[in-house]
């Protein structure tokens, strides 16, 4: 099992899209990249933390790997928005790959590079991965618990929509 951590907005949002994805074993949503130890979510919404909501992506990489999650983590968000997703607005909800290793470091410049000769400006930070914090558990699978909630209805599927359209070839069997 390997380990990918990314911030792509909000973490509903994004646990939402990875959890759809063979050889993915668990997405846990969080916080990572502050200064506060311990951060709730009413400290997170403050923006003063620092910290950005991420997720946490265990997979087998024998089944996904990890330049096929930056691909995905690049379409499904805005990856070009200084500290902002659609109607979220702040720092923490930049844009930000943090590697866990050299290797990681290597796949997520040569993506961006390859991206920013496609004329596309990326804001996405790049940085070691710091402690990461577990969000509360309500925010853990938000999505598949919550599906009627407005947020879900408004930003959700317009992702899974462009996920199962460009990687249909990376979906669990469940998710076809």
């Amino acid at each position: 099992m390997q380990q990918a951590l990314f911030g792509g907005g909000c973490f509903w949002c994004t646990e939402a899209v990875f959890l759809q994805l063979k050889g993915v074993e668990k997405v846990t949503s969080g916080y990572a990249g502050g200064n506060t130890l311990q951060p709730t979510y009413e400290q997170i919404c403050t923006g003063t933390t620092q910290h950005a909501e991420v997720i946490l992506i265990d997979f087998d990489d024998s089944q996904i790997s990890y330049v096929q999650l930056l691909h995905v983590f690049f379409t499904t968000h805005d990856p070009t928005t200084l500290n902002r997703q659609g109607n979220d607005i702040g720092t923490q909800y930049r844009s930000v790959v943090y590697y866990f290793n050299d290797e990681q470091k290597a796949q997520a410049e040569q993506l961006i590079s390859e991206l920013k000769a496609q004329d596309l400006d990326i804001v996405t930070e790049l940085s070691p991965a710091p402690t990461f914090y577990a969000a509360e558990e309500y925010h853990q699978n938000f999505y598949a618990k919550n599906p009627s909630q407005g947020y879900c209805n408004f930003a959700i599927p317009p992702k899974l929509m462009k996920l199962q359209s460009q990687f249909k070839d990376l979906l669990k069997e469940s998710e076809l």
